[in-house]
């Protein structure tokens, strides 16, 4: 069995003590160890908190951005099937669902931020490949093979929140990082549409690689390695190297998280299986996980359809109407700053109200309004588009949807975190392979729907599920949450 976490610090706090005959066991020096990532300064926190969450950032927007330029490329290429278009959009999203299953437990193994940065620099060499693909195959290869990398900080940037910041302090940094990857998909249209008005689409990525380089570079400078096995390893190593005649006393050292999963023959065996152990074997994991794919796949919808509505129905050019992505990035900013202040206050509040005992499940009230924001802001995007209103009645739907994604992203995400913490990237990883699956999937069917029930009863029918699945669950979690943990070897007790 896993060793598992603590609740309120995720280390035992012990001194370096022998715990038998020739065995030392490297830990934490006490609660206020200062090479401990919790006990950091909040600027050095922050610093890690705020480069994961620009990885976070860079490549949901490179996931989106060649929407509005699609036809221009579609064009070049002599592509005619209105599915392949969409692919050139959603393949990339496709190899988020793969990267995080092999990149989030490898992080768990040889430490946080190696993993993120080399990832990011294949993610930047593919994403500038695809820049200079001369037919329909290249691009979706390329797309592809920058997707697998750009995945990466979705789940290795919870972990490092995990590693950086105790659970009452936790809501605001979840905040920010779960605004990322939402946010990013929001803006790359935006930005897209211009480019691909005023250049081409080739520049759609050689301007996003200027912006991912950028972003490295901050990474390369200022993330340092986060996860405690890791850094206790190299406490041990240390350890081990300046002993001298005093080894002999102590025949092994170790940390106190050294167990089989950590060493390196058995990286297939254990920790890559890991995320899909989480998603099979934890039913938390496993039904948050079908939300929270529910939820993104109906986002890379509205983010593939936003343009038809305001460019066939109420006629407008490519640059304006994807102006209109801006009411959903309002929608999320807004619920992000909001609910931002709102999750370690209550999350206190409950705390103290419930005798100090601090759980994942104090998460999920802001859950509750964002799933029904969700299903109001389809049905105001959808039968406004259908009548003709005026514009701005599909962009207040798409405002309300953009509220109730971020906070049911917000608080599945903080959850996850809280529940898994010495796990949380193997955990995220499984929660992300199902969501970017649904991402993928969502617009290639949305064109045919919408075209064949138009734009009311489609958004409808997408309106019902998110009822029948989403209202129920914060309440459900709530009651039997803190139960089914009990049974989990992974989750924090």
């Amino acid at each position: 069995m896993p060793p598992r976490a603590s609740q309120d610090t995720g280390e035992t706090c012990r001194t370096d003590v022998d715990v038998d005959p020739g065995v030392l066991i490297v830990d934490w020096d006490g609660p206020d160890d200062p090479e401990n990532p919790r006990n950091w300064s909040f600027k050095k926190r922050w610093a890690a908190t705020i480069v994961v969450s620009s990885f976070s950032f860079v490549s949901p927007v490179t996931s989106s951005i060649i929407a509005p330029a699609s036809e221009q490329l579609a064009e070049e290429f002599g592509i005619t099937s209105q599915t392949v278009i969409a692919m050139v959009t959603s393949i990339f999203v496709l190899a988020y669902a793969m990267g995080p299953l092999l990149l989030g437990p490898l992080s768990e193994l040889f430490g946080r931020s190696r993993v993120v940065q080399l990832a990011n620099l294949w993610y930047i060499a593919w994403n500038l490949g695809c820049g200079f693909a001369r037919t329909q195959s290249q691009i979706l290869a390329f797309r592809f093979l920058s997707g697998f990398g750009g995945g990466a900080a979705l789940a290795i940037g919870g972990g490092v929140l995990g590693d950086c910041w105790k659970p009452h302090e936790r809501g605001q940094a979840a905040a920010l990082y779960s605004l990322a990857p939402v946010l990013g998909p929001v803006m790359g249209p935006i930005c897209g549409a211009w480019i691909a008005q005023k250049s081409t689409w080739r520049w759609v990525f050689w301007s996003t690689t200027i912006l991912s380089a950028i972003v490295g570079c901050g990474g390369f400078l200022m993330l340092r390695e986060t996860y405690a096995p890791v850094l206790l390893e190299r406490k041990a190593r240390r350890i081990r190297k300046n002993m001298g005649s005093e080894k002999s006393q102590h025949q092994e050292i170790r940390t106190v998280y050294d167990h089989g999963d950590r060493h390196w023959k058995q990286i297939y065996s254990t920790a890559l299986f890991r995320p899909f152990k989480l998603f099979f074997k934890e039913p938390i994991i496993m039904l948050l996980g079908i939300y929270m794919a529910f939820v993104y796949g109906t986002l890379y919808l509205f983010l593939t359809t936003i343009d038809s509505i305001f460019e066939d129905v109420y006629r407008e050019s490519i640059g304006i109407a994807g102006l209109n992505y801006i009411a959903l990035g309002i929608g999320l900013t807004g619920a992000s700053q909001i609910n931002a202040r709102v999750l370690d206050r209550l999350y206190s509040y409950m705390v103290k109200k419930n005798g100090g005992e601090g759980k994942p499940e104090y998460r999920l009230p802001s859950m509750v309004p964002g799933t029904l924001l969700l299903p109001i802001g389809l049905l105001i995007t959808g039968w406004t588009a259908q009548a003709h209103t005026h514009w701005i009645g599909p962009d207040i739907g798409i405002f309300l949807v953009g509220a109730g994604t971020m906070l049911n992203f917000q608080c599945i995400q903080t959850y996850v975190i809280d529940a898994f913490t010495l796990y949380a990237a193997s955990a995220l990883a499984a929660v992300t392979f199902l969501r970017s699956c649904a991402g993928f999937a969502f617009p290639l069917f949305a064109p045919d729907m919408f075209a064949a029930l138009g734009y009311g009863k489609g958004d409808t029918i997408i309106a019902v599920v998110a009822i029948v699945v989403g209202c129920p669950a914060p309440f459900l979690f709530m009651a039997f949450g803190e139960r089914i943990r009990a049974a989990s070897q992974y989750s924090n007790p």
